[in-house]
């Protein structure tokens, strides 16, 4: 029973998905809606079942898949994985009920993407097999790159290509790597008895990083920090974001911000920390650096930018920055905030997100010159758009505080003058978030947001829940990170602690 809550979890979303093809567009959001629901209702049953017994969690399926090279369908979720599964079912539900409003050209399809994409984004937190975990990274790039083709505005065509060759170079340095590591998991002499086959399973994939020399391991450090820093995305690897999440349908970048970065993020946690561990050690202080480059860097263009869409865009790089940061700094707290970051970003970003589409949908324009003085026709708005900036700036009572101290801890605990450089991202963040906040939403109002009107039931159940949920976990984290600490506890005592 336990075996297949994992199988279960990839394979609704993908049947559903199928079901909507043969669906009369009408009905199609409600299915997917209806679909969401029940998937995000069996991540809390997953839940709880691994809370039940997180130190030797039993949610895992080890089934033959290419037997030829050592290929299995072998996924499991433990308490890292069980965070980003759950973060994934919790956010597609509130991006589907986001986009009721929007009158999207064949919605079937619209929505069908969409489910496609989580699938691909659950078999990614869960592959325990390389060649796994490579198909279901590759395979969530298509139904987004649809998604951004399709119903995107602007210069979409060459914002949408520039975005797929990005990651899809990425993606080819880490296939290069895995290839490499692959040829070093067999053992004995090939045609004895004695001869262990070659194989993609992560544990013998971890046993062959280990194998190499620090020389070897600092090139399989690099293959694979590419593709996962693309992803995230990293200085000096993030200029296709801003347009990519500009261009995008808001359904899209809350797909591309909430969920498909962490990612990046869960893969230097499960695959690259463990994976090459004297690599790691190696070049640690440099990806730390490029991370708080970033912070600073993306913090300092998001205070001047006009559009708020891509004002959220550059704040979003400085939070993965400050992910990134914390988990490179190997230490408990580092990997736990960043953990408790990725949950709370996906929360907080996807609700700007929305935020900003409430207001292009009622105003027609994004422009923070042109806003003002929407708190006095709609305050109802204004309290909930300000919970949201303010568990975005990390207030403490918000869950963007549990994350961002302790990764200022960890980051802490490795230095003293990168603390201090790291923590300007609550300074800066401060400063672009709040000054967003007041050119839209205090002082007069004006012909542009005269009109402003109320929101509609669909855009309050998304909101007032995303309130909820920044505040509770912002009150209460302890039920994630207590899950969460054996799995951690594992990476760290295989990578080893600061050196």
């Amino acid at each position: 029973m336990k075996n297949m809550i994992v199988l279960g979890l990839i394979a609704f979303p993908f049947l559903a998905a199928l079901l909507l093809l043969f669906t009369k567009s009408e009905g199609a959001k409600k299915i997917a809606f209806a679909a969401s629901v029940i998937e995000f209702a069996l991540a809390v049953f997953a839940f709880v079942q691994l809370k039940q017994n997180a130190v030797y969690p039993e949610l895992a399926l080890n089934l033959p898949w290419i037997k030829t090279i050592g290929v299995n369908f072998h996924v499991a979720i433990d308490g890292i994985s069980m965070l980003m599964v759950l973060l994934t079912a919790l956010l597609v539900p509130f991006i589907i009920l986001s986009s009721f409003r929007s009158n999207h050209e064949n919605p079937s399809l619209f929505y069908s993407l969409i489910l496609i994409m989580q699938m691909a984004l659950t078999g990614v937190f869960t592959a325990m097999d390389g060649f796994l975990f490579y198909v279901f990274w590759e395979l969530a790039l298509i139904p987004i790159w649809f998604i951004c083709l399709m119903w995107g505005s602007g210069d979409r065509a060459r914002i949408t290509l520039k975005f797929f060759i990005y990651t899809l170079v990425g993606s080819l340095f880490m296939l290069a790597g895995l290839i490499y590591l692959y040829q070093f998991t067999g053992s004995g002499e090939i045609g004895t008895k004695e001869f262990v086959g070659r194989s993609f399973d992560i544990k013998a994939l971890y046993a062959a990083g280990a194998s190499l020399d620090p020389g070897q391991q600092g090139w399989i450090f690099w293959a694979f920090f590419l593709a996962f820093a693309i992803k995230m995305p990293v200085f000096p690897f993030h200029t296709w974001q801003p347009d990519t999440y500009v261009a995008a349908p808001t359904a899209g970048t809350m797909l591309l911000s909430g969920i498909m970065l962490k990612m990046g993020t869960y893969g230097l946690i499960r695959w690259l920390l463990p994976l090459v561990p004297a690599g790691v050690h190696a070049w640690m202080d440099t990806a730390i650096i490029l991370s708080v480059i970033g912070i600073v860097y993306a913090s300092c263009i998001a205070i001047v930018q006009k559009d708020l869409k891509r004002l959220i865009a550059y704040s979003s790089i400085a939070h993965v920055g400050l992910i990134s940061a914390g988990i490179f700094t190997l230490t408990a707290e580092g990997m736990q905030g960043g953990l408790m970051q990725m949950i709370s970003h996906g929360i907080n970003v996807v609700g700007l997100f929305f935020i900003a589409e409430i207001i292009l949908s009622r105003t027609s324009t994004r422009q923070l010159a042109e806003l003002g003085g929407i708190r006095n026709v709609e305050p109802q708005f204004a309290v909930l758009f300000l919970i949201v900036l303010l568990g975005s700036v990390a207030l403490p009572l918000t869950s963007g505080f549990v994350g961002e101290f302790l990764l200022i801890n960890g980051i802490y605990q490795y230095s003293t003058w990168v603390a201090l450089f790291a923590g300007l991202t609550v300074i800066l963040g401060a400063v672009y978030m709040l000054r967003s906040y007041q050119r839209v939403m205090l002082g007069e109002t004006n012909s542009v947001t005269a009109g402003f009107a109320p929101l509609t039931f669909h855009e309050k159940a998304v909101l007032i829940p995303i309130v909820i949920l920044i505040i509770a976990l912002g009150v209460y984290p302890k039920p994630l990170m207590e899950i969460a600490e054996p799995a951690v506890k594992q990476i760290i005592s295989i990578v080893g602690g600061i050196k």
